[in-house]
């Protein structure tokens, strides 16, 4: 029997360790390709993902600029759209007021604000108050020409009439006097009761105050029993030309008759072509047939619809009777949000809603028993 050769444990061992080697390099280089191709994987799928993140931020950025460039102004994008150009009034009656709060206001101090209807029908209210009204000539020491001294209006309202004549003069409009301004329950009645004497011999009772409420409002019935309204005409020293011009007819007049809005006054007794040509008739309206170069202070916000709706007072405060909520907009910005709210009359103090998206809000009694606030924006 052939003897089996016996291996050498040494030369076993030796091979062993070698394919233990290999197979260790082998797993070694086996693991660092597969977390090298695992890596490259992850840092693919990390940089798509950065990708997609990067893109939707951009979208989200688009698209917030967009909703910020809509709202920045307060606009509610459930509200009807604006064309986005030019003026634009939108009827909101049937939205409410967005985040709405109550705050108490006292009849005194909203009384004077711009919307207090006076005329043959409606009475100034028994508890309006002179105290706040100033000399003209003295508030501006002497800036605005008026007739006389005497002349009284509320500060607003000359503020408003200094803005609109300092605007002219830069277009060489010039020479503007204040003629009429506000008169008291006294001076009105003085004033009635003057021209009542001259058809005292031919009327009596009744007819003759008729008769006499054609030439002059009633006590308290007057445009001029507010201490918002005034007339103006053209006055220079010594020039005959401009003094004895007839004043809706000179540039000047014209260009405060077409610009007084801007500044928050309105021609308070629009006529058949006065003060300019086209002009609606609308004294049916005011109850005033005469031509009189009055002005009125209602505020930039009442002042712009008014004038891009064609109103006068009266149809204006009827208008917000049927559209208590509206929105002004300008190349599709919203400028104003005005309501009208009713509380009652007499009633005092008030409690009205406003919004806290408006930069800032002013409210004003109609005399209508309501109180109509213009949110500025």
């Amino acid at each position: 029997m052939k003897k089996q050769k016996r291996r050498d444990p040494i030369k076993v061992m030796l091979v062993w360790t070698v394919c233990l080697a290999v197979l260790a390099a082998g797993c070694f280089f086996l693991g660092n390709y597969i977390t090298t191709y695992r890596d490259s994987l992850l840092e693919a799928k990390q940089k798509e993902v950065e990708a997609i993140n990067a893109q939707r931020d951009q979208e989200y950025a688009k698209a917030l600029a967009e909703f910020e460039a809509a709202t920045q102004s307060g606009a509610n994008l459930a509200w009807p759209t604006p064309s986005g150009e030019g003026l634009e009034v939108i009827d909101l009656t049937s939205y409410p007021l967005e985040n709405p709060s109550i705050v108490t206001l006292n009849r005194a101090d909203i009384m004077n604000n711009g919307m207090l209807l006076v005329n043959e029908w409606h009475s100034r209210p028994d508890d309006f108050i002179e105290e706040n009204l100033v000399s003209i000539g003295n508030y501006t020491d002497g800036k605005i020409a008026v007739d006389n001294y005497n002349l009284e209006l509320f500060p607003v309202v000359i503020d408003a009439l200094q803005a609109a004549i300092n605007d002219a003069a830069t277009l060489g409009h010039e020479n503007y006097i204040v003629r009429e301004a506000y008169r008291s329950w006294d001076t009105q009645n003085a004033l009635f009761n003057k021209y009542m004497d001259q058809y005292s011999s031919r009327y009596s009772g009744d007819e003759l105050i008729e008769r006499t409420k054609r030439d002059v409002n009633y006590p308290g019935t007057s445009e001029f029993n507010t201490g918002l309204t005034f007339t103006l005409d053209l006055y220079k020293r010594g020039d005959a030309a401009v003094n004895n011009a007839n004043y809706i007819e000179t540039e000047a007049g014209k260009w405060m008759s077409e610009n007084c809005w801007k500044y928050g006054l309105v021609f308070r007794f629009p006529k058949s072509d006065f003060p300019l040509k086209g002009t609606q008739d609308k004294s049916y309206k005011t109850g005033v047939n005469v031509s009189l170069e009055a002005y009125r202070y209602v505020g930039k916000g009442h002042a712009t619809v008014m004038n891009q709706l064609g109103l006068c007072l009266e149809e204006y405060i009827e208008y917000l009777q049927e559209h208590s909520h509206i929105a002004v907009f300008e190349n599709g910005v919203l400028r104003y949000e005005i309501v009208r709210q009713y509380v009652g009359d007499d009633v005092n103090p008030i409690q009205i809603e406003i919004t806290g998206k408006a930069i800032n809000y002013i409210s004003s009694l109609d005399n209508m028993g309501a109180v109509i606030t213009v949110f500025e924006y």
